[in-house]
């Protein structure tokens, strides 16, 4: 493969869709309510322990079960929006979603807030992969598509800071179960959208549901994301983090020999063997690995170390938000006449730039000095490659859009389990052997050092996915 551009144009114009730009609002606003959803309980999570009587290990479900759906169904997801129609899924996507949030909201006790909340991640999983095959149908064309995603790309990356300062918010003013039940309008809003602007579109000829693939992958993800998430807690030599694990690798290890022989395989092997796929949905899962320890650990040095209340450590997180579209707006004027591989690294690597700076971090830094910066710089890198990701994955790829799409998200959210897990295991682990000075100061050592840990391993990323979108392979 030659030098190729992230975008080529189709061998057909088609008549563009004069809706098409209100599509997408309606899309990325459904979006946006699930990326909302990933970080908005985070903050609420003390406020529902006391209200529901929550014990500690159940409090951690009210996150791991959100990610559990979320992460493991969406595989599947792609293949139903193929076979049901888009249109169809959005819908459906977005009732179960209200309809699950409703539940949380109204709970009583912990076992309906928990069902709420698995109930949002499976339709969260049947809505992603739906709405950006919607998006790769509606913008063909490389002007517009880099216009379309970059929008889709400022959505989706800003989501988690808004959840986290949308969180604070209303567990302030009103009360934790808003942060539930403001996704009714949101989902209200998007349903009348997509039913004004997605037109129904056939269903693609000749899909099936690899229910062996189905069920190995499910079964395979959500145990991988529940390892990573008991060994924060656990450990990871803990036989409820070792356990899942190796169920996992050896789930997903089946899955792919059954993918290679499969007729009507849930995610055929070219999708993922295609190398610009390849290494964007490796830079997606290398991304999310550092963009989710950076919020999770600055949450904490806000508002512990610094003494940031919720709301103003919501705030707090606005600079990332800015450079993300930043990064968006600079990236989107590329995707059509830059190679895929000078779009990916130069954004991870900008994200590994603010994640070395954790490493100077201190117990008295200021904020506009020293966190401000990590900021807009994961912001900016993250923005990159988000935008050249999802275009570069569903671009071309027919009736394979939606798993296409889908194995961007997936990456995302594996590579935000890992990270969380093992770079907290890292900050822990260099924490408790940081024995002068106060607990602040242990626990700030241990971010610096899982910082710069993280940042490494974004510039290892970074190569590898130099490398593997280099000049020879097929065009998608």
């Amino acid at each position: 493969m030659t030098a190729t551009s992230a975008t080529t144009r189709p061998p057909t114009a088609a008549v563009p869709d004069p809706r098409r730009w209100w599509a997408l609002a309606a899309v990325a606003t459904a979006q946006l309510m699930i990326g909302i959803d990933l970080t908005i309980m985070n903050i609420a999570l003390p406020s529902v322990q006391r209200s529901l009587h929550l014990t500690d290990p159940a409090r951690q479900w009210v996150i791991t079960l959100f990610a559990l759906g979320y992460g493991g169904l969406l595989l599947l997801g792609g293949r139903l929006a193929d076979l049901l129609g888009r249109r169809r899924v959005l819908l459906t996507g977005l009732a179960g979603f209200a309809a699950a949030s409703a539940l949380g909201g109204a709970a009583t006790g912990p076992a309906a807030l928990l069902t709420g909340r698995a109930l949002q991640g499976l339709f969260g999983a049947l809505l992603t992969p739906a709405v950006l095959a919607t998006l790769a149908a509606a913008f063909p064309t490389p002007a517009e598509r880099g216009k379309a995603f970059g929008v889709y790309g400022t959505v989706m990356g800003s989501s988690s800071g808004l959840g986290v300062l949308l969180g604070g918010v209303l567990t302030d003013y009103l009360d934790w179960r808003w942060c539930m039940y403001v996704n009714l309008p949101i989902a209200a809003l998007a349903a009348a959208g997509v039913l004004y602007t997605v037109r129904p579109a056939p269903r693609t000829a000749g899909v099936r549901i690899d229910v062996t693939g189905a069920v190995l992958a499910t079964a395979g993800l959500m145990t991988l994301v529940l390892g990573f998430a008991r060994a924060e807690p656990d450990g990871w030599t803990a036989p409820s983090t070792c356990g899942p694990l190796a169920a996992g690798v050896l789930a997903l290890a089946a899955f792919v020999l059954v993918q290679t022989r499969a007729r009507n395989p849930l995610l055929p092997p070219r999708v993922v063997l295609d190398r610009r796929r390849g290494g964007s949905y490796l830079a997606v899962f290398g991304l999310a690995v550092g963009m989710f320890a950076a919020l999770f650990f600055l949450t904490f040095y806000l508002q512990n170390v610094l003494g940031y209340s919720p709301i103003r450590a919501g705030l707090g997180f606005l600079p990332l938000t800015a450079g993300l579209m930043a990064g968006v707006r600079a990236v989107s004027r590329l995707l059509a006449r830059a190679p895929v591989r000078s779009l990916l690294c130069p954004g991870l690597l900008t994200i590994a730039a603010g994640l070395a700076l954790l490493g100077l971090l201190r117990p008295d830094s200021g904020y506009w000095t020293h966190v401000m910066p990590v900021f807009l710089l994961v912001g900016i890198g993250t923005g990159w490659v988000l935008v050249t990701a999802n275009s570069t994955a569903t671009l071309g790829a027919g009736p394979d859009s939606a798993v296409a799409g889908a194995m961007v998200m997936t990456s995302q959210q594996v590579g935000a389990s890992l990270g969380t897990a093992l770079l907290s295991t890292i900050a822990g682990t260099a924490a408790a052997r940081h024995h002068h000075g106060p607990p602040t100061e242990a626990f700030v050592h241990g971010l610096n050092v899982a910082g710069l840990s993280a940042a490494g391993f974004l510039c290892l990323t970074a190569l590898a996915v130099f490398l593997i979108t280099g000049s020879r392979g097929p065009r998608p």
